[in-house]
């Protein structure tokens, strides 16, 4: 089986495609990529921010630009047997069913127009709303259609779910290594892995424990764009509610809501930092040296659906997670995360401060994750699903 990897998707702004065609390779499938990135301006914390904001005709130039040297790429590569269209593909795969005809398409459909929305604020809802059409058109022209959580698959219209099937976003490997490199007791496995995730978090929370000292302040990470569905303000209240408390916070990422979340912390928060953004390769390493990772703790439709790639990530790094008590995100963690509830400023403000004079269970909670994490966040655990449904197509295809 060859699969491409196809589109205008960026790897370096939104990890996931890498992480499906790290994933297919370690399954031995053979994938070709036909990549031209274009680039967002939602980059979030790993693109610098932009110096000039181009507008809407430079923009659609760029498009073009990109658009005409992919199509030159693609019919300079071997035809493949299925075509995926990374994320933000509601254009190229457009471009793609006319490059390829009669080859499946699968759409990497991690976000709906409505989701961009949410996430964008309500302002944009009305333009957003425009792009409806061309969205639907998207999804009809796929075979498959990829999403995240089994909340998203049911997003889509009955006739749509059964062309759908659940990928977690999962970490790359640059995350994994990140952790390993923060604690060289833990080796990188070789081959399967044979014993159990509790049996290799018991191991690693009593290594862990023994790195605390009496003392040492505990160590928060948020990393993400700070828009309604991260719940950054929810954050930025919780710390106002944390001095006197051995907490040191580090808060990457900009957005709608960033102002309105450094004025919420006040003066009353533990030592904060304060980034726009940090440089992709410098990311892992720089969350893997804390104890904490936040995830999401907003209360809109997209926020209660999604597990966002920090859970993913932080997991990998080695880090606890401390998120909002969803149904996707507790199913995924389960025992290895800890949970408040969506929303709650005080909840979030009570779990830090239990997390800060009890180290014990903040090793357990960082060896739990980062078990769990290298079992099944891996990129060839996530693609499973996948892998076995493009079988299904091909074969099918082949008969």
């Amino acid at each position: 089986m060859r699969v491409m990897a196809f589109g205008t998707y960026d790897t370096t702004v939104h990890p996931r495609v890498g992480i499906l065609i790290e994933g297919l390779r370690r399954h031995g499938i053979e994938v070709v990529t036909c990549n031209v990135p274009l680039g967002h301006m939602d980059a979030g914390p790993m693109v610098p921010p932009p110096s000039t904001h181009p507008g809407i005709p430079r923009q659609r130039i760029r498009h073009a630009r990109c658009i005409a040297e992919l199509v030159a790429k693609a019919r300079r590569a071997p035809r493949p047997d299925v075509v995926i269209v990374g994320y933000q593909g509601r254009l190229d795969i457009q471009i793609a069913r006319r490059l390829f005809p009669g080859v499946p398409l699968v759409l990497d459909h991690l976000e709906s127009v409505d989701d961009v929305a949410d996430r964008l604020g309500h302002a944009a809802q009305a333009e957003l709303r425009k792009v409806d059409r061309i969205e639907q058109a998207a999804i009809a022209a796929a075979r498959l259609i990829l999403v995240d959580t089994e909340e998203h698959r049911r997003v889509l219209a009955p006739p749509q779910r059964d062309r759908a099937v659940v990928v977690p976003i999962g970490a790359a490997p640059m995350w994994f290594d990140a952790g390993r490199a923060a604690d060289r007791r833990v080796p990188a496995p070789e081959g399967p892995l044979v014993d159990t995730p509790a049996e290799r978090a018991g191991e690693r929370a009593a290594d862990l424990e023994s790195d605390f000292r009496p003392g040492e302040d505990l160590r928060v990470i948020s990393v993400g764009l700070y828009s309604p569905v991260q719940g950054a303000p929810v954050i930025g209240a919780a710390l106002s509610r944390l001095d006197g408390y051995p907490i040191t916070v580090t808060m990457i990422g900009r957005g709608l809501q960033a102002q309105r979340t450094k004025d919420l912390v006040g003066p009353n928060a533990p030592r904060v930092t304060w980034r726009t953004w940090v440089p992709e390769a410098e990311l892992p390493r720089l969350v893997a040296a804390h104890d904490v990772c936040l995830g999401v703790f907003g209360t809109g439709a997209k926020a209660l659906r999604l597990v966002p790639n920090k859970v993913f990530q932080g997991a990998a790094a080695g880090c606890a997670v401390l998120t909002s008590d969803t149904a996707p995100q507790r199913r995924l963690l389960g025992a290895a995360g800890l949970f408040v509830p969506a929303g709650d400023s005080d909840a979030l403000a009570d779990a830090l401060r239990r997390l800060a004079q009890h180290p014990p269970e903040v090793a357990r909670l960082r060896a739990a994750a980062v078990a769990l994490a290298r079992e099944r966040f891996v990129p060839e655990a996530v693609v499973e699903p996948l892998v076995e449904r493009l079988r299904e197509i091909v074969d099918k295809g082949a008969r």
